[in-house]
């Protein structure tokens, strides 16, 4: 399940002007804040801070242009709290996020 993250990266560049260095710290705190997201939906242990998680992930990734994390917050959202599965899936995108944009 590949992202599109053509936007993303549109956006980011449109933001960081001909400033690589700039264009390289703002993909940083995405990353960041993506798992600092990630890690309060992993931590969730009742219905209605599980919502709360996934729903301020959905924003994000729709903030960002960034479909497949929009897609996936709205599946947690739609899905258990605690899922494993959803879960699972939000870090192996974060983890890509991080291999492609940032490595």
């Amino acid at each position: 399940m590949a992202y599109l993250a053509g936007e993303f990266d549109a956006n980011l560049a449109a933001a960081a002007g001909d400033d690589p260095a700039l264009l390289a710290e703002l993909r940083q705190a995405f990353a960041e804040s993506f798992a600092h997201h990630l890690d309060l939906l992993r931590r969730a242990r009742c219905d209605g801070n599980w919502k709360v998680a996934a729903g301020r992930l959905k924003t994000f990734g729709a903030g960002f242009h960034l479909g497949e994390l929009a897609d996936l917050a709205d599946e947690a959202l739609a899905g258990a709290p605690g899922d494993p599965r959803i879960v699972r899936k939000l870090i192996a995108l974060h983890q890509r996020f991080i291999a492609d944009r940032i490595a």
